[in-house]
């Protein structure tokens, strides 16, 4: 599938239901990220891209006036100094913080997961066309950009989901739990049965990926999986370290929500675009994803489109979603 489908994918007039009634088939964006969440094949969700670019930090006053008083919610404050050059550093310092961290008790079957999600996605420049049924539109008021801001909540034991949904790489936010917390802590075994977890294309639209590619991708969905108890989620970084081409953008990014989040990136392969996930520099939970252009390049569109051809910049945020709140509450409705 050539960029521009993927980009024309994204609706940009329709509102962003709930995570349940998503389940069928959210992308991109929204998905993710609660448990309970559709868990989307390889190339099922986003894929647009994320920011780069300067200045390193190399001391703990630094980093500490960089995070600001807006970063992530949940969990306790990291020890100090950190620098931002080694994705291994930084993933395996978080993992020894989480580690550290008691763990939370199950949630019960009867309780529900919360999550409140920022999006914003860039939308295409000039006009707009219906494609497939859907109207894409462009020249919002923000500067190209619209963002949706939307609660849900999802069963924590989605049973009768999981059981009656058509299709099948549907998990509830507890098999998510389980399946997080089996996980083994070797990383080229745990890499292998998250890959298996979330599997790759097998079809022209959606071809194989390279075991690097497919990795990085997976793992960004299984560190988005709300709840996971930490000792978990330490395991999950340990291994991102391992992934083949993995790298930290030296410097806080701000994530969909305007807050200052640790990028943890890998270029697309055959791609102009790299895929970001985001860690609060806080305590380590996972803050949300990105796509950011790697690279200047242009787009044309495909023939019967009347669109002007879209050009992108190095480092111009495509694509971002940030989990501004994720919670276990007893009832539909109730928030933290």
């Amino acid at each position: 599938m050539d960029e521009m489908t993927r980009l024309r994918e994204l609706r940009a007039d329709a509102p962003v239901p709930e995570r349940a009634a998503l389940a069928p088939g959210r992308q991109r964006l929204t998905d993710s990220l609660a448990g309970g969440r559709r868990i989307r094949r390889l190339r099922a969700d986003w894929r647009i891209a994320s920011i780069g670019a300067a200045a390193a930090i190399t001391a703990a006053a630094l980093l500490t006036t960089q995070i600001g008083a807006d970063g992530p919610t949940q969990g306790s404050t990291a020890a100090a100094p950190l620098t931002l050059d080694s994705p291994a550093e930084v993933l395996n310092r978080a993992a020894d913080e989480l580690a550290k961290q008691p763990a939370a008790p199950e949630p019960r079957d009867d309780q529900w997961i919360y999550t409140r999600t920022k999006i914003v996605q860039r939308e295409p420049e000039g006009g707009s066309a219906a494609v497939g049924g859907l109207l894409y539109r462009s020249g919002s008021a923000a500067a190209g950009r619209f963002s949706y801001d939307p609660d849900s909540w999802v069963p924590y034991d989605n049973s009768a989901a999981a059981k009656n949904g058509k299709d099948t790489d549907y998990r509830t936010a507890r098999q998510d739990y389980r399946a997080a917390d089996e996980l083994p802590d070797d990383p080229a075994r745990l890499l292998a049965k998250v890959r298996s977890l979330y599997p790759t294309g097998h079809t022209a639209e959606s071809p194989p990926e390279a075991e690097a590619q497919h990795s990085f991708r997976a793992m960004g969905l299984m560190v988005a999986t709300y709840p996971i108890a930490p000792d978990a989620l330490a395991r999950l970084y340990r291994a991102l370290a391992a992934v083949p081409g993995v790298k930290v953008t030296d410097h806080l990014v701000k994530d969909a929500a305007g807050r200052d989040v640790i990028a943890i990136t890998r270029k697309e392969d055959g791609s102009h675009e790299r895929r970001e996930i985001l860690i609060n520099p806080r305590d380590y939970s996972y803050a949300g994803m990105r796509f950011v252009a790697a690279e200047d390049y242009e787009m044309k569109a495909p023939a019967g489109m009347k669109l002007p051809t879209e050009k992108y910049r190095a480092g111009e945020v495509l694509n971002s979603e940030a989990r501004i709140r994720a919670a276990v509450v007893d009832a539909k409705g109730q928030k933290p």
